[in-house]
């Protein structure tokens, strides 16, 4: 099954009013993931004022993260039939219900429900749909527009973590909860602007289960995606707590943030670089680069300059691996329908957020942070390992 068959190219594509999309993705992508992994820097605050463990708090992120990509299978799909703007509206509200009301929850429990449904809604349609909706907006610069779209996630890991952890400082993390809500309200009404349905969707979408049935790579890609962002996940959520416990003299919140700065370089490089070495085995290569990353984070300790070079290289490799995924499976089954394929794939990455940081979290509180560095190393480097058993004829 080759991209052509499902990919007529419409006289709209690559024009002024795909670059608006782009836009429109960008900002949505650095409001949604600014918000959602800014979590780490709440971690602490909210450990304190309720009482709870690293695993029970870290389930705070995980229920939001298994919100949003096991949600973008329908978000994707409703996107395909109906464009994106009002799915994107919808997230929009939802995200500044569920962070007006984590402001006022009495319980960490309470506020699973409230972020995790709130912002998991929210996010979950953003993401997917927005990325989908570049993907039907451009062809011959396709991989560079979807490395530009989710620049914004970098983006906002950069701008909007150190930022609100001296919020949090000054006021702190139920007033955090009120500012996104209204950072997140005007921003996101502008990518709601922006948001148009691709020309390439007017046509039938390809169903999910036809463009699977029968591919052993699409479940290739949902193993692998699981074990990568079990791993991936670590840091966001764990990184503030290990440079506290381990009085390292450094803020955990810049290194989130050089993290997603050289996530920027990773998205914007990869489409560049793709064209050269092609789409897949630049994938592969930044997925088993995630997982050797973690390396540096072991032999780093407490010295914050092998702290920063972990966060750099980290970096790379993830932006990498976000700006080339879409790009994998309109390589593989075409754009028509993208926003359901994309979606089922990303559920992988659901399980892995709900599944990996309470057991990072069960595994520092019993054994310390050294074992869930080597916990989320094998994880990577297996989920990156196991992508070269797709062939390369099918790729091609």
């Amino acid at each position: 099954m080759t991209a052509e068959m499902h990919e007529p190219e419409a006289p709209q594509t690559d024009s002024a009013r795909a670059w608006v999309v782009l836009g429109s993705a960008f900002i949505a992508m650095f409001t949604a993931f600014g918000v959602a992994y800014s979590f780490g820097a709440f971690f602490g605050p909210m450990a304190d004022e309720f009482g709870t463990n690293r695993s029970a708090t870290a389930f705070f992120f995980s229920i939001t993260t298994f919100a949003y990509f096991a949600l973008g299978i329908f978000s994707g799909r409703i996107a395909d039939r109906i464009g994106p703007r009002p799915v994107v509206i919808f997230g929009a509200v939802s995200m500044v219900v569920g962070l007006l009301l984590t402001a006022e929850v009495s319980s960490i429990q309470l506020g699973y429900l409230t972020y995790g449904l709130g912002v998991g809604i929210g996010v979950a349609c953003l993401y997917v749909p927005m990325v989908a909706a570049v993907s039907g907006w451009f062809v011959e610069k396709r991989t560079v527009a979807l490395g530009l779209a989710v620049a914004g996630i970098g983006t906002g890991t950069l701008v909007l973590v150190p930022f609100i952890e001296r919020v949090i400082e000054a006021n702190g993390w139920r007033d955090a909860y009120r500012l996104f809500a209204l950072i997140a309200a005007v921003l996101l009404s502008i990518a709601a602007v922006g948001a148009f349905r691709p020309p390439v969707s007017a046509s039938k979408p390809l169903a999910i289960r036809e463009a699977i049935r029968g591919r052993s790579d699409f479940w290739i890609l949902y193993v692998s995606s699981l074990f990568l962002s079990s791993a991936l996940f670590t840091p966001f959520v764990f990184m503030s707590d290990y440079i506290e416990t381990n009085e390292v003299s450094g803020s955990g919140a810049v290194l989130l943030g050089i993290i997603g700065m050289a996530s920027i370089g990773g998205r914007l490089g990869s489409g560049a670089l793709a064209a050269k070495v092609g789409v897949l085995p630049l994938f592969r290569a930044s997925c088993v680069g995630l997982g050797l990353s973690f390396l540096v984070w072991i032999i780093a300790d407490a010295n914050y300059v092998l702290l920063v070079a972990f966060a750099l290289v980290l970096g790379v490799c993830y932006g990498g691996l976000i700006a080339l995924s879409p790009a994998v499976v309109a390589e593989l089954y075409g754009v028509l329908g993208m926003g359901g394929v994309l979606g089922a794939l990303y559920t992988a990455n659901g399980f892995g957020g709900l599944i990996g940081p309470p057991v990072m979290g069960q595994i520092i509180d019993s054994s310390g942070h050294t074992a869930a560095q080597w916990a989320a190393l094998a994880s990577g480097l297996l989920g990156g390992g196991l992508l070269f058993a797709i062939s390369k004829e099918v790729a091609d």
